[in-house]
């Protein structure tokens, strides 16, 4: 084997390309992360009315806060009751911590005997140099990008070093591009983040800039929920089957947070 064959097996065993293969899917699973710390301290932020949100380490080195592992662990329980001609046989995550943790959590209490996989495309939305700001940060030492982004709203408005929704998006399509590009009969489970959520359903309904900005309005993506599209054919458009369910946290006694971000979506 050459070395170029070589590193070419390696990179498909690192992201998705890899991971689906031979995976043609039939059935996504989106997973939001368990509760973070970065959760909990933005949270604690806002309430407290202040500007800059204490986290513990840069976004992609958050870890789950406890809670958010017990919530990993109940997922996990949910899953191991799925048959076995069911069950994922891919499953990927965004490279972050919280994320990576949750996956890991989930598949190992499953008891399933899946390496979980990364794809940096499925990480976070990139916050620029508003990381870190409450939106009363944002106003007060930023009252230009404030503006901006109210006028032009969540979907459009790119901070300064980061990513728009739309940019999101565009890294999502290229994502959903190889599964429509693989064989048949297979399912994928993908561990992510809010955010990114939304935009797959954006992306596989087809929604528009106001179908999207209103949803994300009225709903909040639970930590550790589940969202779940078909295509029984293998082939052309997904079905939204259920959305944003965590009945399993409550199940197993588990606490239900939501930890939304900034619900002032729309352009002014």
């Amino acid at each position: 084997m050459t070395g170029d064959s070589t590193n070419s097996v390696s990179a498909k065993e690192d992201g998705l390309t890899g991971a689906v293969q031979a995976a043609g899917a039939v059935e996504l699973l989106l997973i939001r992360h368990g509760e973070s710390e970065g959760n909990v301290a933005a949270t604690e932020a806002r309430a407290a009315g202040v500007e800059v949100i204490e986290v513990p380490a840069r976004d992609a080195d958050v870890d789950l806060s406890g809670t958010g592992k017990e919530q990993a662990m109940a997922l996990g329980k949910a899953l191991a009751r799925i048959a076995e001609e069911m069950r994922p046989d891919a499953v990927v995550s965004s490279p972050y911590a919280r994320a990576r943790q949750t996956a890991e959590i989930a598949v190992d209490t499953a008891g399933w005997p899946l390496k979980v996989r990364t794809d940096e495309r499925l990480r976070d939305r990139e916050l620029g140099i508003l990381d870190r700001l409450t939106r009363l940060g944002v106003e007060n030492r930023y009252p230009g990008e404030s503006e901006r982004r109210d006028w032009l709203g969540k979907f459009y408005y790119r901070p300064p070093g980061g990513e728009s929704w739309a940019d999101v998006a565009l890294r999502l399509r290229s994502v959903l591009a190889e599964l429509n590009s693989l064989g048949m009969g297979h399912r994928v489970m993908l561990v992510c983040h809010d955010a990114v959520i939304m935009l797959f359903r954006y992306v596989l309904e087809g929604l528009n800039e106001q179908e999207l900005l209103d949803l994300a309005a009225r709903e909040a993506i639970l930590n550790a929920s589940v969202t779940r599209f078909v295509r029984p054919s293998g082939a052309g458009p997904w079905t939204l089957e259920s959305f944003n369910v965590a009945d399993h946290l409550t199940e197993f006694g588990v606490t239900v947070t939501e930890h939304a971000g900034d619900t002032r979506v729309q352009p002014k």
